[in-house]
């Protein structure tokens, strides 16, 4: 199973990792890639103010270009560690044990702006790259989104998309039977369904701390509905799923 999980903007500082060592992220293939923009985003920092409009920053942010600038030399610590925010805080990876981390680190990714897909114990530095960001001379979608959607369809097993929609636009996945797109709704007390957005992500949290902590093994998507009822979760289509595609499933909050 592969399960696709969205990045946050806020990262956790520092590490005890070496610098950053391409050949030590999953998906070797997307090396030259990562390679390219990661010398194209430290360039763009070499001018500050510069780098805060293609990042889209305030001054109050300014730290960010010096990670930015620091991309090459600074240390590392496993991507799901390095990541904070709402869904990062409730997934709480640092205090995971480690056979869940081990199922992690075959199972779970992140997509990241800056490298691409990450594995979750890929080894990476503080930065700052957003989808909407604009490197100079680069559209990270027409960048990104071929090889990005290669490398996820070369997965035959099932795949849960939790990213969110502006991502999964970066590389999209597979449509086709074992490949769903989740969204996080609530249902008010008329059965009625809106997506939500601060739940939102801390119900992918939740869902993906328990995936890791239970290690099921999932087989189709019937699998994968069944192990989230077993585990207090409701997931399945939506009240108004004759108007969805067939790999959209629901996640209530």
């Amino acid at each position: 199973m592969l399960l696709l999980l969205p990045p946050s903007e806020t990262k956790r500082e520092g590490g005890d990792g070496a610098a950053l060592d391409f050949s030590r992220l999953s998906y070797p293939e997307l090396t030259g890639l990562r390679a390219e923009l990661v010398d194209r985003v430290v360039a763009l920092c070499a001018d500050e103010a510069a780098a805060l409009r293609a990042l889209k920053l305030g001054p109050r942010l300014v730290s960010e270009v010096e990670h930015d600038r620091l991309l090459l030399t600074s240390p590392t610590m496993p991507a799901l560690d390095r990541f904070t925010g709402v869904l990062f805080d409730a997934l709480d990876a640092g205090s995971l044990d480690a056979e869940a981390r081990r199922f992690a680190a075959e199972t779970t990714f992140v997509h990241s702006a800056l490298f691409g897909l990450l594995g979750a114990l890929d080894p990476i530095p503080a930065y700052r790259l957003s989808h909407d960001s604009r490197v100079p001379d680069i559209t990270l979608r027409r960048y990104w989104r071929a090889s990005l959607s290669a490398r996820i369809e070369e997965h035959e097993g099932v795949i849960v998309d939790l990213r969110s929609e502006a991502y999964a636009d970066l590389g999209p996945a597979p449509v086709r039977d074992g490949s769903v797109f989740v969204r996080v709704v609530s249902v008010d007390g008329e059965g009625r369904r809106r997506a939500l957005n601060h739940f939102n992500k801390q119900a992918k949290g939740r869902f993906t701390r328990r995936f890791l902590e239970t290690r099921p093994s999932i087989e189709s998507v019937d699998d994968l509905v069944d192990w989230a009822t077993s585990e207090g979760f409701v997931l399945g289509l939506g009240a108004d799923a004759s108007d969805r595609t067939p790999r959209e499933l629901d996640l209530v909050a």
